[in-house]
């Protein structure tokens, strides 16, 4: 193989895929490759591949193939990622395009096969941190210890494996400096965040935002990925105390059914749930609630499902997310009798968010009048040829949540603020006051 001098990566699935390929990226520039924006032009294509669920396997598969296809002479053509830690020989003998295939965790061996002298970096420099926008998630783990029965992750990335605080603190500064005015805290459980180092359980997280508050004071922090059983009363309070850890929470909570929650293996007392979110809530009373649920799952019956819609009206959730369960191998669920039918599934989802549209469309209209900060990451025109910018406020996480649409100017990137003038089901419409 001729050493490669351009790379271009391409990056499938979830933000935590987003981190490790900016990772790599900041090694391939160290080691003096330069990126290149479309495939074709690179000498080395790196694929970072999803192998989540059903549907992420199916669309870096046709990433792939499509890659191969056109793949010119010379190219040399990578696949890495989740997909192929599972699948990798399945990939390779269906894309004989394909040069090499790695596995999770092996992106420095990517590095090293496209001649860097990854050992001889040491540290990543300062220099090669590049913020896109005014976001940038920062990993705080990998990894998963929980025995969910639907979930695939712990096959493709092992237990968790929690990220030394020091050097999540030194990445918070680089990005801040970078221009992060968002770090997004991204992990398969960010709560879980120390348990491996030692730390009583619960009691990570909360620790790690304290020092991360007082190294990026002038940045949001945002948590992802909450556990339902590790919302701590510390969590609670923490996040009330620290002025720059908004008002935001992402508990993926899966269902709304003991029974349901029981098969999934996942924390069932429902009764917990709903304390701890009158808790967030009593601590933060602006607080905006996320949350992900599964239709669908194995022997999920009709009345089952009737608990969910009951369940999320009761909360009144300010954004969720309802997914079709995806039938995985390696996972307690595969076997499982009464595998619901996809059409049932399909309708079941469908029903669980046109309930949700009309909770959004209320929770959001509690903002109508309001003055928020506002993270400019685009700017246009309206159909008048008046000034526009678009961007997210505390209320929105990037990629997941909807837009607010703004009149008036303001530069990409920039903190703004805005009056909230409308609110459509999941966008909001403002005017820029200063």
């Amino acid at each position: 193989m001729a050493v490669p001098r351009t790379y271009h990566v391409v990056t499938l699935g979830c933000p935590k895929n987003d981190v490790d390929s900016e990772h790599l990226e900041r090694l391939l520039t160290g080691g003096e490759l330069l990126p290149v924006l479309q495939p074709e032009g690179a000498d080395a294509i790196i694929v970072n591949t999803c192998g989540f669920i059903e549907q992420s396997q199916e669309q870096s598969m046709e990433a792939v193939r499509e890659l191969s296809r056109n793949k010119r002479e010379g190219q040399t053509l990578i696949v890495a990622g989740c997909m192929t830690q599972l699948y990798g020989r399945q990939v390779k003998e269906e894309n004989p395009a394909i040069d090499h295939v790695f596995g999770v965790g092996q992106l420095q061996d990517v590095a090293r096969l496209l001649s860097v002298d990854v050992d001889a970096i040491h540290d990543i420099p300062e220099s090669n941190v590049k913020v896109s926008g005014p976001s940038a998630y920062l990993k705080i783990s990998d990894g998963c210890d929980a025995p969910c029965t639907f979930c695939v992750i712990p096959k493709i990335k092992g237990g968790l494996r929690s990220a030394p605080a020091g050097m999540l603190v030194k990445e918070a500064r680089r990005l801040a400096a970078a221009g992060a005015k968002e770090l997004v805290l991204v992990g398969q459980d960010t709560t879980a965040w120390g348990e491996d180092l030692g730390m009583p359980v619960g009691s990570g997280l909360p620790g790690l935002l304290e020092m991360l508050s007082e190294a990026v004071p002038g940045a949001w922090l945002r948590l992802m990925y909450a556990y339902p059983s590790r919302v701590s009363p510390q969590l609670i309070e923490t996040m009330a105390r620290l002025a720059n850890v908004i008002p935001y929470l992402d508990v993926p909570l899966q269902h709304g059914s003991e029974a349901v929650l029981r098969r999934m293996k996942r924390p069932s007392n429902l009764d917990n749930v709903l304390r701890s979110i009158e808790d967030l809530r009593s601590a933060m009373p602006e607080i905006v609630l996320r949350t992900s649920f599964i239709a669908g799952f194995p022997g999920e019956t009709e009345a089952e499902f009737k608990e969910l819609l009951d369940f999320a009206r009761a909360i009144r959730f300010d954004h969720a997310g309802c997914f079709t369960y995806s039938r995985q191998q390696w996972t307690g669920a595969f076997e499982m009798d009464a595998q619901v039918p996809d059409e049932m599934k399909f309708e079941r989802r469908d029903r669980f968010m046109r309930q949700q549209r009309k909770i959004a469309a209320k929770q959001a209209r509690r903002f109508v009048g309001r003055e928020l900060d506002f993270l400019v990451e685009g700017t246009g025109e309206d159909e008048d040829g008046a000034p526009v910018i678009a961007g997210r406020t505390y209320r929105e996480a990037p990629e997941v949540d909807g837009l607010v649409i703004a009149r008036g100017m303001a530069t990409m990137g920039e903190r703004v603020r805005v009056r909230i003038d409308e609110a459509a089901d999941y966008d909001l419409f403002a005017t820029v006051v200063c």
